[in-house]
């Protein structure tokens, strides 16, 4: 056999190789998307929570759950759009109207950062915790590190429909789908790695 051939065969082999893998990985990252969108930090404190807008009901309903177990004594929310119906949930929840404060012109989650982090620095702030869903949790926490490296981010999402059970009723496939493509789309267009 030439080795021409032999070499065209040998690419052949090795691409429909790597297309497989590819096809197999985008399978596994849509089938469990948890143990790769999903980051939680655990027990933690922090100077202040971060909110960010989007969602439901599900993220001022955990940054509450979360300042009642007093682990930051501050919550800012960020986002246009919800921050004032996420403001009045907070308060119903018992936060104290004093404890919040609100950033309301990002529309997206690397304006999320952009805008609250001159916030943050000037409340001095160096341990901070972002409050969003499940799924969202890794670029949320991918992007405020990226712009701000001198303030420790932890992330303690909230975890509304987050059994399998529930991704057919609640629409979260849409949300699941969107959310790989927006990592890929933050890293190629912003540098922030996913």
């Amino acid at each position: 056999m030439p080795l021409k051939l032999l070499t065209r065969r040998r690419c052949f082999y090795l691409v429909l190789a790597a297309a497989g893998l590819a096809a197999l990985a985008v399978l596994l990252a849509l089938s469990f998307p948890q143990p790769i969108l999903c980051i939680d930090s655990g027990e933690v404190r922090a100077d202040c929570l971060v909110v960010l807008g989007g969602g439901s009901y599900e993220r001022p309903l955990r940054a509450a759950e979360l300042f009642r177990q007093n682990v930051a004594p501050r919550i800012i929310i960020t986002g246009d759009g919800d921050f004032e119906s996420n403001r009045r949930m907070l308060i119903r929840e018992g936060v104290p109207a004093g404890c919040v404060s609100i950033e309301p012109k990002a529309r997206t989650t690397r304006e999320n950062a952009l805008f609250t982090i001159p916030i943050l620095q000037e409340l001095g702030a160096r341990h901070v915790i972002l409050v969003t869903s499940w799924y969202h949790s890794r670029r949320a926490l991918r992007s405020f590190r990226h712009y701000a490296p001198d303030i420790q981010f932890f992330s303690r999402p909230a975890y509304f429909a987050f059994a399998r059970a529930d991704w057919g009723r609640q629409g979260m496939y849409r949300y699941i789908r969107a959310e790989y493509a927006k990592l890929a789309g933050y890293w190629i267009v912003y540098g922030i790695s996913p």
